[in-house]
């Protein structure tokens, strides 16, 4: 349904990923890698699937992504997104590349929240952001490390998409052929940073001069000593996110992390990066229990949450799907799409024989062995 309400450079700009879309596809298809374990003739009558993540709780062990622009998407943008995560209380993540503000976020949702966020080189525009969190109330922090450059979106090369989107000859037959989202876009105007608009001065008037002036800002010198300043100014959950590898694991708790997102940024930067379900039993080998461990990227069904729990995470977070059910029908979408996780959960927790989320052990699942 998103495909059919997108214009095709934005459908790709959401649906694809880096180089050959490797990582992209193995984030997914590598959960076949596990086989799970039912344990029968348990009373499964009451399943209770609520979970204390990041210092709140939660109901289900699902949180959503940061993601840029979601304006792209849907005329409601992070409104939606975030109402819908309020409704079924799972924490969600708002993007600095945000449509809408920091503040104005944090009074539509009575949920968790958190704020993503980058060290970037002017460290005071940073600061300011984590300042703006403090006082909006925000419950936790997260800092992406894993774009010290962009990554080749070859999508985005052959479709012209830029952002915000810019209608030339060789796309307009596709936004024509979207009467309804382009009519939205030309209507409201509304594809800016919003968390950065009243700082225009510092890359010039309009939202391509902010973008620009926003990707200038990604710094390829930081390293684990700018994460401790970030600890240092900033004293609730710290999630590090974007960590692939055990040595990261400890270096990120070394640093102050409060937890770990394990994430290759939805395939769209390193290409044949490892995908995240495959390092989660090893990073929780290194770090231990008292961290918190959060799979991103490929999460499609209940099941794959399933797997993830049992090998050792604490939750698992998504940007696609509730991308896509932004894209088909706004906050009713992103609605839709965590009524289907959820569900799918309650049923295969049943079905598994585990009626909360610490029963869901090391014993429920084994890797599949190959010939």
């Amino acid at each position: 349904m998103a495909r059919r309400r997108l214009p095709a450079p934005v459908f790709d700009y959401l649906d694809g990923g880096a180089d050959d879309e490797k990582s992209l596809d193995r984030n997914t298809s590598a959960f076949d890698s596990y086989e799970l374990l039912p344990a029968q003739l348990n009373d499964v009558s009451s399943i209770d699937l609520s979970t204390q993540l990041l210092g709140a709780r939660q109901s289900i062990p699902i949180l959503l992504s940061p993601t840029g622009m979601s304006r792209l998407f849907h005329r409601d943008k992070e409104f939606a997104v975030a109402r819908a995560a309020s409704t079924f209380n799972v924490a969600y993540t708002l993007s600095t590349m945000s449509t809408t503000a920091i503040e104005v976020i944090s009074a539509e949702t009575s949920g968790p929240k958190m704020f993503q966020v980058y060290v970037f080189k002017d460290r005071e525009l940073t600061r300011e952001f984590v300042e703006r969190c403090k006082a909006a109330g925000y419950d936790a922090l997260c800092l992406t490390v894993d774009t010290p450059v962009f990554g080749n979106r070859e999508r985005d090369l052959v479709s012209g998409m830029t952002i915000p989107p810019r209608i030339g000859l060789r796309q307009i037959g596709h936004y024509l052929s979207r009467p309804t989202w382009t009519r939205d876009a030309v209507s409201q105007h509304d594809f800016q940073l919003a968390n950065i608009t009243h700082r225009a001065e510092l890359g010039g008037s309009g939202t391509f001069k902010l973008i620009e002036f926003l990707n200038q800002q990604f710094d390829r010198a930081v390293t684990w000593k700018d994460v401790e300043w970030l600890r240092g100014i900033w004293d609730g959950p710290l999630v590090i996110k974007g960590i692939l590898s055990s040595a990261d694991a400890q270096q990120a708790v070394n640093a102050g992390a409060s937890a770990i997102m394990i994430s290759n940024h939805g395939g769209r930067q390193l290409d044949a990066a490892a995908a995240p379900i495959s390092c989660v039993c090893e990073i929780r080998s290194q770090v231990g229990d008292d961290i918190e461990l959060i799979v991103d990227g490929g999460i499609r069904r209940g099941t794959h949450v399933l797997k993830a729990l049992a090998l050792g995470a604490n939750a698992c977070s998504i940007g696609r799907p509730y991308l896509y059910g932004l894209a088909a029908g706004g906050q009713a979408g992103v609605e839709r799409t965590l009524g289907l996780l959820r569900d799918e959960l309650l049923r295969g927790a049943a079905l598994l024989g585990c009626r909360n989320v610490r029963e869901i052990t090391t014993d429920r699942v084994r890797t599949i062995s190959t010939p």
